[in-house]
């Protein structure tokens, strides 16, 4: 296949094209009529990713997500991509792919513990003295004993994890179980090893739960993508879709919009491309309009220069959205 022929081409040459977009209609089709012409090249690439802050770490706004790296592709039904990625994805491959983030400004991933990967990222740092931040949720239940999540955190810990968030797929079943306790107690433990600790969630009720609580997460994890593309769930599919089938991530766009507008901490939007059916430009300009403060993205090598660029480009043009950049955007290179 020639290399000028990737998934984000295809899409933005087909039926997506006239798509529009949730909550920012005109926005998407203004962008997505113009994703054909290649992203304009950036000087420094370095200098052009904006950061924003989480504690005392300085975090680009564009993440390295961590499933094409785990392998794990949430392709739906085209079982054979998961081998695909895990061929293409060696751990070679892996470590450069960490260096052209780096490169390209990206100075932080997230992605959950397996052991293997895991000792990727440290033969990265160790080997080929990588300096990317490591955001981690581990895979780790959380107990009310708490003794099998402590040893993962304590495990992170010793690595030199930069910061630890509960796993969406457990937040979602705490807060559907209705075990807040659990979820304050696994907030708690990072700030025990001076660390910035979230919580991740498919589910919006995590977030709202959080706020209503008072419990004191340092930032959220959400998802957060328009239903603008052939697979999304339709107005009378959308409640509880997501939890039933595996391309619904984000059952209501614009109530997570709405809501997360009165949260005063900063968010992180993931999933944000619906694993690769919304084009990179137009999920980019999503998330900034509409209030996410940083953006994980998983990329393969050869998407992360166009991504870093598209990715700083929605962030320029929408510095004067309605919901605050938290921290503010202003004074962090």
């Amino acid at each position: 296949m020639n290399s000028e022929t990737t998934r984000r081409r295809f899409f933005k040459n087909t039926a997506l094209l006239t798509a529009g977009l949730g909550l920012a209609p005109d926005s998407y089709q203004r962008h997505a009529q113009g994703a054909t012409a290649p992203a304009t090249p950036v000087a420094n690439p370095v200098a052009n990713m904006p950061r924003g802050r989480i504690g005392k770490l300085q975090i680009s706004r564009l993440i390295l997500g961590g499933n094409l790296l785990t392998h794990y592709t949430h392709s739906r039904d085209l079982k054979y991509v998961y081998s695909l990625a895990a061929k293409y994805n060696t751990d070679e491959k892996i470590m450069e792919t960490l260096a052209l983030a780096e490169a390209h400004g990206i100075n932080t991933l997230s992605m959950h513990n397996p052991p293997h990967p895991m000792s990727v990222l440290r033969r990265y740092r160790k080997e080929r003295g990588g300096k990317i931040q490591w955001i981690i949720c581990p895979t780790a239940q959380v107990t009310p004993d708490m003794g099998e999540y402590r040893r993962h955190v304590e495990e992170l810990m010793a690595d030199g994890c930069e910061a630890i968030y509960l796993w969406g797929v457990h937040a979602d079943a705490l807060v559907a179980q209705g075990k807040l306790d659990l979820v304050a107690r696994a907030v708690a433990l990072p700030k025990e090893y001076g660390v910035p600790s979230g919580v991740g969630g498919h589910d919006l009720a995590v977030v709202k739960a959080c706020e209503k609580e008072g419990i004191p997460a340092d930032f959220y994890i959400k998802t957060f993508h328009g239903h603008n593309y052939p697979t999304a769930p339709r107005p009378d599919e959308i409640k509880g879709a997501y939890q039933e089938f595996p391309g619904y991530w984000c059952a209501d766009p614009k109530e997570t919009a709405d809501f997360m507008q009165t949260v005063e901490k900063p968010w992180m939007a993931y999933k944000i491309m619906a694993a690769g059916a919304i084009p990179a430009q137009a999920a980019f300009d999503h998330a900034c309009l509409n209030g996410a403060d940083f953006i994980l993205a998983g990329m393969f090598d050869f998407e992360i220069a166009e991504d870093t660029a598209l990715c700083a480009d929605a962030i320029k043009r929408n510095r004067q959205r309605q919901r605050a950049w938290y921290p503010d955007l202003e004074g962090v290179a």
